[in-house]
């Protein structure tokens, strides 16, 4: 069993995948100020395109560890 002060490990990655959600919404914000203001060259733009679509497959990954497996 765990120490008193210890999280479950499906809290602690629900915590994660509060973190990675936050960090992909603020890049989508990023990247959208970022294009509608023309102060980034494109090369920026789809490296901050690549960093979300790679959070978006961070987020899929805990978020199937995290649910568990129906057999229907």
């Amino acid at each position: 069993m765990n120490a008193p002060n210890e999280m479950d490990p499906i809290e602690v990655k629900r915590v994660k995948l509060q973190v990675l959600v936050r960090e992909h919404r603020d890049l989508d914000e990023a990247i959208r100020a970022l294009e509608e203001t023309g102060t980034a060259d494109s090369f920026t733009i789809r490296r901050l395109k690549k960093q979300k679509l790679s959070l978006k497959d961070r987020i899929a990954a805990l978020e199937d560890e995290i649910t568990p497996d129906i057999i229907a």
